[in-house]
């Protein structure tokens, strides 16, 4: 929330400044500088006293009131020439020193006035011009005031801002609660937000969006539970049938399809049983957590293997210790990324694991031929092999990759590919302390 506001805050005191600047400008321009004219204000005494009692005097009597005035002020009063003046003054200000109009210039704390345009007040008057210093003028001050006002302003647009802001962040720290969960697997997470809400609309639409997304998953995990499901009933009938067929027939080639069918009805029959581990992964919420020692749980995963002409290395260090993990599931995700590995393998496998700062890694490395850079994300999608002119005896299904990256997934870890040192394929298991 902090940064939100400060954000939002920083941007509309900058507007504001902007807009007082644009302001200042524009008054500057149509009306006078608003410095001048409080410069105007604070020497007003010495102004009137100039107008009203020094120019009221008879021509005769002006330098003897200018004289009084210096000995009675801490004004200072100086006659100077004119051209010295002029000199003195930017070139838009001579005009009105010229026209015999009183010149303020604030930053000096000063003035500049001809003593008259025609040298009626005595010889040469018109030459020269009364240059007043040390005037009572405290522009300091007035920018002072401004800051104070400024502040003030800012200070009154605080507090409407953070309230305004706390009731957007309250809001979408919300939703961001009802993302997380609903990203985790909670598909009933919906965001319960009061219709005056600022966001309450963006809200509704998301929670409309989390209703369809639910609906669809739903359906797909209904839809695939249930097939599997169905399809093993008629996978049992035509194994029995074929078993019945072959014990009576007496031809070798009618045994030898009879056999091809009944390694067809098996591999159908693994199928099945794989889609329904997706099915149950996808609809778990809940892990059988215990504690289990990472090091025998690796080694009976090598025990579970089928025979294998390869030659299978263990690399696990004595200080793995104990994790809280679900058995199972995290034995059925290493076995599988084995299994995989000894479909590709050239000649050799590496298990190996390792304590690391957030965690533990375990790692499944070979030596064949690898995975392309941009193909080692697409592997964990279901039904993705990378040789497609591969028969399934081969390539397998493409759902034991899946499956693994699923039940890595609900230990809160992440599964990855990469290339190994053994010139073939790793994949990476990171499982959090």
């Amino acid at each position: 929330m902090n940064r939100i506001f400060f954000r939002f805050f920083v941007l509309v005191m900058l507007s504001i400044t902007a807009a007082t600047f644009v302001i200042y400008f524009a008054f500057s321009r149509l009306f006078g500088d608003p410095l001048e004219d409080i410069a105007r204000r604070q020497a007003a005494a010495q102004i009137f006293l100039l107008e009203q009692y020094i120019d009221q005097a008879p021509s005769d009597e002006w330098l003897a009131r200018l004289n009084n005035v210096r000995i009675v002020s801490d004004v200072r009063y100086d006659l100077i020439p004119l051209a010295q003046a002029r000199s003195a003054l930017p070139a838009g200000r001579r005009a009105l020193l010229d026209r015999g109009e009183l010149v303020l210039d604030p930053a000096n704390r000063s003035f500049y006035r001809r003593v008259d345009l025609d040298g009626e007040r005595y010889i040469g008057s018109h030459e020269e011009v009364l240059h007043a210093q040390d005037l009572p003028v405290d522009i300091g001050q007035a920018l002072k005031m401004e800051a104070l006002r400024y502040v003030i302003v800012a200070i009154a647009l605080l507090v409407p801002i953070a309230l305004w802001s706390r009731s957007h962040w309250q809001g979408l720290q919300s939703l961001s609660r009802m993302a997380d969960e609903f990203g985790s697997g909670k598909l009933t997470a919906r965001s319960q937000m009061k219709p005056s809400a600022s966001i309450y609309p963006l809200a509704e639409r998301i929670n409309h969006m989390a209703d369809r997304i639910e609906d669809l998953l739903e359906a797909q995990k209904s839809l695939l539970h249930s097939v599997s499901h169905e399809l093993r009933t008629p996978i049992a009938r035509l194994e029995f049938g074929l078993e019945l067929l072959d014990a009576r027939a007496r031809d070798p080639d009618l045994s030898k399809r009879v056999r091809a069918m009944e390694g067809d009805l098996r591999e159908l029959n693994s199928l099945v049983n794989e889609l329904l581990d997706m099915s149950k992964l996808d609809s778990t919420r809940k892990l059988q957590i215990e504690p289990v020692r990472l090091d025998a749980l690796l080694r009976e995963c090598l025990e579970m293997l089928p025979p294998s002409p390869h030659t299978l290395d263990c690399l696990l260090p004595e200080d793995l210790g104990e994790l809280a993990l679900d058995r199972r599931l995290l034995a059925r995700a290493v076995c599988n990324l084995l299994r995989n590995a000894q479909k590709y393998a050239a000649g050799r496998i590496l298990l190996s694991a390792a304590r690391t700062e957030g965690g533990v890694e375990i790692t499944v490395d070979d030596d064949g031929p690898g995975i392309p850079v941009e193909e080692r994300d697409k592997v964990f999608d279901p039904f993705y092999r990378l040789d497609r002119s591969r028969d399934r005896a081969t390539g397998g299904f493409g759902l034991g990759l899946s499956i693994a990256r699923k039940a890595v997934a609900l230990h809160g870890g992440s599964l990855h590919a990469d290339g190994a040192p053994l010139g073939g394929a790793r994949f990476v298991i990171k499982l959090p302390a």
